[in-house]
């Protein structure tokens, strides 16, 4: 087995990497609030974060804390996306349980955690809102409009579309 195809199993597949993407977004959020907000390791809530936080520094303890904590998000989203294949009539169904639990524990929660630094609201009111941002986000992108960008690259239309257009240019000109 050669690198490449080694490598191809390492990133997630259709909108499993949008929302990997969306989540490790949560926690870059979560992360850099605390980083620059945090003067001192105690300070900070969580009792193992901080202490990754005494132990190697603020950023860095904060950063191996995140990256340990982010693996196994990772690989359970790798697992869903490679390996579980689901029948049309289950995959809405279960794409949408599965957005709700991980905005719930991922993205809320991390939220959670970041606006503890900016707001002095109770927990359960900051995780809401953070799950809320999260299906704000999710649900058009995966859901209503999941192929509505798929046509779009960074530098312009893909070959498809611009077909069209070129037809219609020639068309033009033949008129």
């Amino acid at each position: 087995m050669d690198f490449r195809s080694l490598i191809k199993y390492l990133i997630p597949r259709g909108v499993w990497l949008k929302r990997t993407a969306l989540l490790l977004g949560f926690i870059f959020l979560d992360f850099l609030v605390t980083a620059i907000l945090c003067k001192t390791p105690y300070a900070e809530a969580n009792p193992y974060a901080r202490s990754f936080m005494q132990r190697y520094g603020i950023v860095q303890g904060l950063a191996i804390f995140d990256f340990l904590l982010a693996i196994p998000i990772y690989g359970l989203i790798l697992l869903d996306s490679h390996l579980i294949r689901y029948t049309r009539h289950y995959m809405m169904k279960t794409e949408l349980l599965v957005d709700c639990i991980l905005g719930w524990l991922i993205a809320g929660a991390h939220f959670n955690g970041a606006m503890s630094w900016l707001w002095d609201a109770p927990h359960l009111t900051r995780q809401a809102i953070g799950f809320a941002v999260y299906l704000v986000m999710a649900i058009p992108f995966f859901y209503l409009f999941p192929k509505r960008f798929a046509y779009i690259k960074i530098f312009g239309l893909s070959g498809k579309k611009q077909n069209v257009m070129d037809n219609l240019k020639h068309q033009r000109i033949r008129s």
